[in-house]
């Protein structure tokens, strides 16, 4: 019995009674833990990870370019792999012999504000092309060069020569005016105009020298 109280613990119910012997003692157990073990677990047959880790780095290819130019840089990485060739036969892909992914890094500085600028571009693609065709450098400049068609090509017809506007939409019109539109680009990237723009203004104003270049005329 707690000497400041009257009652005993186990059944003191006065309110008044703050004797600290009322209230019930927490009780602590420690024991030691050990994780116990099935002693018949059948051994696994899981790759250890780094073996994992160097089989996927044999099999994946990897390149990275570096470019300066125009105020920005840009940084274009290729992983290649052909693991999923044939998870991707089942689907009816057979044809796929490798997978890709290229990762495009663009870093720019503003011209007023000078505030550099970071954008990054994920995409991915399958090509039919395997690794004794095209390893990761290769399949880096194919894709490239598919972008330089659209910008040598497609883009300097529809800005330069403003080929969407043109009014021109029966008949053989459209065909023979792209056949022009076409020669024109030939000429000014056979004679190495830098500006396909600047050499139509050159030659708008003195058409003597087309003629010649052409061999209509001679100098």
């Amino acid at each position: 019995m707690n000497p400041a109280c009257s009652n005993s613990c186990a059944t003191c119910s006065d309110a008044t009674c703050y004797a600290p012997i009322c209230a019930p003692q927490p009780k602590t157990i420690s024991r030691p833990w050990s994780p116990q073990f099935p002693v018949d677990l059948p051994l696994s047959t899981r790759p250890f990870p780094p073996y994992q880790a160097r089989l996927r780095q044999a099999e994946r290819q990897c390149h990275t370019t570096y470019n300066n130019g125009h105020g920005r840089r840009e940084t274009r990485t290729i992983e290649t792999i052909t693991s999923l060739n044939s998870l991707l036969a089942q689907l009816g892909w057979s044809s796929v012999k490798q997978v890709f992914r290229i990762t495009r890094t663009r870093i720019s500085q503003d011209r007023e504000s000078g505030e550099r600028k970071k954008t990054t571009e994920v995409v991915f693609g399958i090509t039919d092309l395997t690794r004794a065709q095209a390893d990761a450098e290769r399949l880096l400049e194919y894709n490239r060069a598919h972008w330089g068609i659209e910008n040598k090509s497609h883009y300097t017809r529809d800005v330069t020569f403003r080929e969407d506007a043109h009014q021109a939409r029966s008949g053989f019109g459209p065909q023979l005016m792209a056949a022009a539109r076409n020669t024109a680009i030939a000429i000014c990237r056979l004679y190495r105009y830098p500006n396909i723009a600047e050499a139509r203004r050159e030659f708008a104003w003195n058409p003597h020298r087309l003629f010649c270049m052409l061999g209509f005329m001679n100098y």
